[in-house]
């Protein structure tokens, strides 16, 4: 679970990242807090770090029941899909919203593999 621990240590601070973009963004745009709305770019600053939370509540539970009733190794590997495509996802966010697909794809689909997987392997556990 060593290798679990660490993907979701390192999804905590890819969100830390994200929300720190968002603080700097928030100077650089002028847009004052409580503010979540006025320039573009600020705003997909703030998606990404708000889409990232909404899918973290789901990605953390997910890699921790599919690892715990599965494999860890491979719930780590899939886990650093998920990071990879949060990476894209942000990247494609910000430059063109547009263009996040990929990176959606990539950080959505683990979650779902593992949130499936993890449930399933749980309930062959009490067979």
């Amino acid at each position: 679970m060593e290798f679990v621990a660490i993907v979701i240590v390192l999804a905590l601070v890819q969100y830390f990242v994200f929300a720190l973009q968002v603080g700097k963004a928030r100077g650089t745009y002028k847009v004052a807090a409580p503010a979540v709305t006025g320039d573009p770019v600020f705003e997909c600053y703030y998606r990404v770090q708000q889409n990232t939370l909404e899918l973290l509540v789901m990605f953390i539970p997910s890699i921790v029941i599919f690892s715990y009733w599965f494999r860890p190794d491979i719930g780590a590997g899939i886990g650093a899909v998920y990071l990879v495509g949060r990476f894209l996802y942000a990247r494609a966010y910000i430059s063109e919203p547009g263009s996040r697909g990929l990176g959606f794809v990539l950080s959505m689909l683990p979650t779902l593999i593992l949130l499936i997987g993890g449930g399933i392997a749980a309930v062959l556990s009490l067979l």
